[in-house]
């Protein structure tokens, strides 16, 4: 039975658990993001937040609590200088776990854990993402208003083209016929005189 006893040991002993998570915590500060494990990162999360505290507190006696875990100088200038001020109106939950699938050689599940707000996705208040994703729905309509005009008006055009097709096909079917006509008059008209000819000539031989 493991009463009071929290804490995930990772089959690691305690003084190789502080080492790792001083070296995470250090990363994660430095980079804003790291990749690893489901299982530390949710372990890791406890520590990472506690130490942004320390930074927002700012006392000399929180700089040296955070000195124990924060390795790196850079990361220690920046825990007590951006993040602080970032992290100043919020009140806990300073980082996110995205999970990303189980990884190839162990089939371990695996996930990302980032600071949230950081550069490029602060998230903008409600009020003002509401206001904004109305007038998208109001552009959309728009469109849709415009696309149905556009087809009742080719419609028409449409038509005029189809009967422009019909009256062309016509026309010289049309003509064929006159033609047709006029060229049968032409021989009836050359025959006649040929017969009236051969009459003629039938009373001179006798």
């Amino acid at each position: 039975m493991r009463h009071l006893k929290s804490g995930r040991k990772l089959g690691r002993t305690s003084a190789h658990r502080k080492a790792l998570f001083r070296n995470m915590v250090t990363a994660l500060i430095r980079r804003e993001r790291i990749r690893t494990t489901l299982a530390k990162a949710k372990e890791l999360r406890s520590h990472v937040e506690k130490t942004i505290t320390l930074g927002k507190k700012g006392t000399l006696h929180a700089r040296r609590l955070a000195r124990k875990v924060v390795t790196e100088k850079d990361a220690f200038v920046k825990l007590f200088g951006p993040l602080s001020e970032r992290y100043a109106q919020r009140n806990g939950g300073y980082t996110r776990i995205i999970k990303i699938g189980n990884r190839l050689g162990d089939d371990a599940p695996m996930a990302f854990i980032e600071l949230v707000d950081r550069e490029g996705e602060a998230p903008e208040p409600k009020g003002k993402a509401a206001k904004k994703a109305a007038p998208k729905k109001d552009a959309a309509k728009k469109d849709t208003a415009k696309k149905t005009e556009k087809k009742t008006e080719e419609k028409p055009e449409k038509e005029k083209k189809a009967a422009k097709k019909t009256e062309t096909k016509k026309k010289p079917v049309e003509a064929k016929k006159e033609d047709k006509k006029k060229t049968e008059t032409k021989k009836t008209a050359a025959k006649k005189p040929a017969k009236a000819a051969t009459k003629k000539a039938a009373p001179k031989k006798k």
